[in-house]
């Protein structure tokens, strides 16, 4: 399933010349000379614009596609970067976005043709499940700020109702083939047993395939998509919108991996990339844009699976303060806090500092802010953290009230390695099951 790779989706032709006004210059009031366009007055409008009417971009299997249909999916992109996509990588994301919709439409057409339905009831539950977990809105809300950033309810039901359909066509012609046996998963439990204490990593992935004949230009598109992932872009969305894998759905997150579970490869790219570092690697079949989302000792504890019992101490300033304005209240802060002996006093020093105070409980060191996890593991009970924070979220410390050791690392059990190896066999079935489709599809460019 692929979560951001689709959504739904014819004019009157009229010889240009015929309807092309005439250019006139004027001056204008600063005294430079501009185009006005000259319309003659009682002149008749031949034909009626109809605003339902939308232009075709292309026709697959006769089922239109138009350039409303790419505009809300477009939206949906530039919302996930910050509104910062720039105007030279418009064009691009257009024609992947074009393509994405078109193979969207033959997801949706192969699982009607197999007597496959999706209903509206369903899509509505799965709809609103997502605005929750990717807009942290309800349902309601989310139109709302979907037609506000120029994009649609429509086109999120429609992919939506691309990848169940798509997912529930391959449990029903391709799962069943995809069978592992025993003895496959019995080989990968002693590789683990074998390598306990060597590094597990955790990866995301954007997965594109190529031919010879594409190679260059997929690569050239790789490049383009770090280049956007380096200055900020959101790698879920993007996984969403451009990985042919079927982890697209879950952003590209391929889960905890060893080094032999991976093609050589990634493999090689895994233990040479910084966490939160993003690379382009040939892979069979095609090109995978790799993010390092973490990564970990294999069938060992981990320290930062440590779970803390901490004590929130935090002061924010009104919009629009300086930092000059904030530094002798952030350094008294800093020197009071930094005295702080258990948390017994810190509700007590809190109120001298006129902070607010938070007790958070259940944290595993590793959610924590990148910077953090390190102090969190040095940090004894009761002492807190040095200030952490910003003007814009206001500045606080964490007190240690407690912390509990990571429980012995449990290995991946026998069945959940028989399922993701029917998972990787389904999504290089599924893929080659995309491209028959394409092959025997009639698709009209207009």
């Amino acid at each position: 399933m692929k979560f951001s790779k689709r959504l739904s989706v014819a004019a009157l032709l009229v010889t240009a010349s015929a309807l092309t006004p005439t250019l006139a210059q004027t001056v204008a009031d600063d005294g430079t000379p501009e185009a006005r366009l000259d319309i003659p007055d009682g002149q008749t409008l031949f034909g009626k614009n109809d605003p339902n009417v939308r232009r075709a971009t292309a026709q697959v299997n006769g089922e239109i596609i138009t350039g409303t249909d790419i505009d809300h999916r477009l939206a949906l992109i530039v919302a996930a970067n910050n509104n910062q996509l720039p105007p030279e990588e418009v064009a691009r994301f257009r024609a992947q976005i074009l393509t994405n919709l078109i193979d969207e439409t033959l997801q949706i057409q192969e699982a009607a043709a197999n007597e496959i339905e999706v209903s509206e009831g369903e899509v509505n539950q799965y709809f609103n499940r997502v605005a929750q977990q990717n807009f942290n809105r309800p349902a309601n809300e989310v139109e709302q700020y979907l037609i506000s950033i120029g994009s649609s309810v429509a086109t999120l039901k429609r992919q939506i109702k691309g990848e169940l359909s798509w997912s529930r066509l391959l449990s029903r012609n391709v799962r069943p083939s995809a069978n592992v046996s025993d003895d496959e998963v019995n080989a990968i439990i002693e590789r683990i047993k074998s390598t306990k204490g060597t590094t597990e990593y955790r990866l995301g992935e954007i997965y594109l395939s190529a031919t010879p004949e594409t190679m260059d230009a997929v690569t050239e598109n790789a490049k383009k998509i770090i280049d956007q992932l380096r200055q900020g872009g959101n790698f879920v969305a993007y996984a969403r919108q451009f990985s042919e894998a079927s982890t697209a759905s879950v952003g590209g997150d391929l889960g905890w991996l060893s080094l032999a579970q991976l093609p050589a490869t990634l493999a090689s790219a895994a233990t040479e990339l910084g966490t939160n570092e993003v690379r382009a690697v040939g892979s069979p079949g095609g090109i995978s844009i790799l993010l390092l989302i973490d990564k970990r000792q294999v069938a060992t504890s981990d320290p930062r699976d440590s779970v803390l019992s901490l004590k929130q101490i935090a002061i924010n300033f009104p919009a629009g303060t300086k930092e000059a304005d904030v530094t002798p209240l952030v350094k008294q802060f800093s020197e009071e806090t930094r005295n702080i002996s258990g948390c017994g006093v810190a509700d007590e020093m809190a109120r001298k500092l006129g902070a607010d105070v938070v007790n958070r409980d259940g944290i595993k060191v590793r959610d924590l802010p990148a910077p953090l996890q390190q102090v969190m593991l040095e940090l004894q009970i009761g002492q807190s953290t040095p200030p952490y924070g910003s003007l814009e979220d206001g500045v606080r410390v964490f007190v240690m009230c407690g912390r509990d050791a990571p429980q012995e690392a449990a290995s991946e059990s026998f069945d959940e390695i028989m399922s993701r190896l029917e998972e990787e066999r389904v999504n290089k079935r599924a893929r080659i099951y995309l491209r028959d489709l394409r092959r025997d599809a009639v698709i009209e460019y207009n």
